[in-house]
């Protein structure tokens, strides 16, 4: 029988290449008739706009929205930018094809296209809330176009020359700001080592005060002292802030920072420096990161940024600021912006992700329910909603949160510097790490289309991992959120007085009770969702001060107790992220009136809020929350995926981004791969 079989199958194969092989060419047939195939179906031609789109648009974005539109406008009609027709629509994006090599010289480029326009307008010249708020919002747009130009502008802009304005005084911003906002020299910053990077204080160049001379004298002194990551040394920049140990008549007065030119005006590397290429990364291969070696680099006096400490011509150290590390944080203070500006990068990438993520499930199709019926829309089916609306109401959720934290930092004093370094610490971890998670999921969520650089999630993830580390280890930021909470937690009980500040006041009051049965109205009622983040915040801070005194009192130093309760330092920080953010959506919505708009975003914020109990362990771990109502949370989620589908289109063309900054496969993917333009 087996033999009988093998030949019947042998057989039919035969018959099937010999019809293949003498097909009659009288009878052509066409692989592509219409009338079976698929076609593309606008979204916009099914679903409803419930709310206003422009209003919600405003809201998110919150300020400069003319200046951002006309930016992105710039952008368009720039040949730099790479715009290409896909599918009859115009998209711009880098060629991620090119070289490395390549891709940096048309960073630099665009950053010339730019500054002949006046982008840059400003930047470092024009003080006041209005003016960061400006510089804010473009560098968010150009960074939705292309990570890579954004950080090439950021460095120069934000970090040389925010130190130069942060940390110098009047004779560095006369010799160096003008000149540097119209890139007459172009800066990097050179803070991070081979063996040493969070860790700022450990660093190992030094610089040594000559008074003979009256100049510092800059050394690598082994090979882990070598800067690097330095992002614009590799190629382009010509002067560097460099962070160094003092050492003033054999005392070392810690780290401080001095101006340091590495190239003259014809890019040649200086002398007393080498310079090499850290070369290919996963990403951001638009940014020429280099390293940098000082042997025995004399420079004047005058080039230590000044406004903390200084250094007389006899060698006299002078700072106003007794304790070194007082002095330290005074040092780092200023340098705020690049966890600020990453944060709000981070939540227009993961906007654009489930922009083209969520405008693709609700065009493409994939099985039928029952036969020859229609296939069913990807965001119809439960799963694919549960995969991607609660990370846009989460996205929503940081954005409210973001633009809490941008308002901390223009508006900045003396006196909000702890609350903007906790801030900017916590929400640069959390956005960050959400921002990865999205990309992952939308990548996942357009199938193989997500592989396509074009398409642009995919490569997505590759140009944005770097944010998890620089500017802070999100690990390390976390530890230092709850180092900040732990201190004062331990100020307010020493002094017996009421907490004040980060949002802790809610240690004050009674310990919120959460309800035995938690039905659906309670579930979504702003108070209760509070009271359960609060309760968190509250039960881990004071497990945390315990754990840290046990371990006191077991004789184990104060920096070694809090390293042993890494644990609840995580999870602490991340309680106290989340109500914060929570805070920024409840402040938000009760700025607006009663109707559809405000509707529809108590569904996001309930939906962020619970997501959050769902995906804690600690609410279960410590019993915050019972197993029947953690069932009720997980079960309100789905439900609030489903009151959330109908509005999915109005929520991501609210996000700000237009169309020619997403991808082929967010409108007609069809047309985009037809053989008509793979044949161009």
């Amino acid at each position: 029988m087996a033999q009988e079989s093998s030949i019947n199958t042998a057989s039919r194969r035969t018959r099937i290449l010999h019809n293949h092989l003498i097909q009659s060419p009288s009878k052509p047939t066409s692989c592509l008739q219409s009338n079976s195939c698929l076609s593309y179906t606008p979204p916009e031609s099914t679903e409803s706009f419930d709310f206003d789109i422009k209003e919600m648009r405003k809201i998110l974005d919150f300020h400069n929205l003319e200046d951002r539109d006309w930016l992105f406008g710039v952008i368009k009609q720039g040949r730099v930018f790479n715009g290409k027709e896909r599918g009859g629509r115009l998209f711009v994006s880098p060629d991620y094809n090119q070289t490395m090599e390549h891709q940096r010289e048309m960073t630099m480029k665009r950053i010339e296209y730019l500054l002949e326009r006046g982008v840059f307008d400003g930047w470092l010249t024009k003080k006041g809330v209005e003016a960061e708020l400006k510089k804010l919002s473009f560098l968010e747009v150009i960074q939705i176009f292309d990570h890579s130009l954004s950080v090439k502008i950021g460095v120069h802009f934000f970090l040389w020359g925010g130190a130069i304005q942060f940390m110098g005084t009047k004779r560095h911003h006369d010799k160096w700001l003008r000149d540097s906002e119209i890139f007459a020299m172009k800066g990097c910053f050179s803070m991070t080592e081979l063996g040493h990077g969070s860790n700022v204080r450990g660093i190992e160049t030094v610089a040594t005060y000559d008074s003979k001379t009256g100049e510092f004298v800059i050394n690598t002194p082994c090979e882990s002292a070598q800067k690097y990551w330095i992002g614009g040394a590799a190629n382009h920049a010509t002067h560097t802030i460099v962070f160094s140990q003092l050492n003033i008549n054999g005392v070392n007065e810690g780290v401080h920072a001095f101006i340091a030119q590495i190239r003259d005006v014809n890019g040649n590397i200086c002398p007393n420096i080498c310079i090499a290429d850290c070369g290919h990364k996963i990403g951001l291969n638009g940014v020429d990161n280099g390293r940098i070696w000082f042997d025995n680099l004399r420079i004047p006096r005058e080039n230590l940024l000044n406004l903390v400490a200084d250094v007389s011509p006899d060698g006299q150290y002078l700072s106003a600021i007794k304790n070194p590390d007082q002095r330290f944080a005074a040092f780092l203070a200023p340098l705020t912006s690049g966890r600020v500006t990453i944060a709000t990068s981070a939540i227009y990438s993961s906007k654009i992700g489930l922009a083209i993520a969520i405008r693709y499930a609700l065009s493409r199709r994939a099985f039928s329910m029952t036969p020859n019926e229609p296939e069913v829309l990807l965001l119809d089916y439960p799963s694919h909603q549960r995969r991607l609306l609660p990370l846009l109401a989460k996205s929503y959720a940081m954005s409210f949160g973001g633009n809490y934290l941008k308002m901390i930092y223009v508006n900045r004093t003396p006196e909000s510097a702890k609350t903007l370094h906790v801030v900017s610490s916590a929400f640069k971890a959390i956005f960050t790490w959400h921002n990865m998670r999205t990309l992952q999921e939308c990548r996942e969520a357009c199938g193989g289309q997500g592989l396509k650089t074009e398409n642009r999630v995919g490569h997505m993830k590759g140009e944005f991992d770097v944010q998890s580390t620089f500017e802070g280890d999100n690990n390390v930021l976390m530890q230092q959120v709850s180092k900040a909470l732990l201190s004062e937690y331990i100020a307010a009980k020493k002094k017996n007085k009421p907490f004040k500040g980060l949002g802790l006041e809610h240690m004050n009051g009674p310990v919120p009770v959460i309800q035995s049965n938690l039905t659906s109205t309670t579930l979504r009622s702003s108070q209760f969702q509070m009271n359960a983040h609060c309760l968190r915040e509250r039960d881990l801070l004071n497990r945390f001060a315990a754990e840290v005194s046990l371990y006191q009192s077991n004789g184990e130093s104060k920096e070694r107790a809090f390293i042993l309760s890494y644990q609840l330092a995580e999870d602490l920080g991340r309680a106290f992220s989340d109500r914060a953010i929570l805070q920024t959506f409840i402040d938000t919505e009760s700025n607006l009136s009663a109707g559809s708009l405000k509707n529809v975003l108590g569904l996001l914020r309930s939906m962020y809020a619970l997501i959050c109990l769902e995906e804690d362990a600690a609410f279960l771990r410590y019993g915050y929350l019972s197993t029947d109502n953690a069932a009720a949370v997980r079960k309100e989620v789905t439900k609030l995926c489903t009151e959330l589908r109908p509005h999915a289109l109005a929520l991501v063309s609210s996000l700000g981004i237009p169309d020619a900054f997403l991808s082929p496969i967010a409108y007609n993917w069809i047309d985009a791969n037809s053989r008509s333009s793979a044949q161009q």
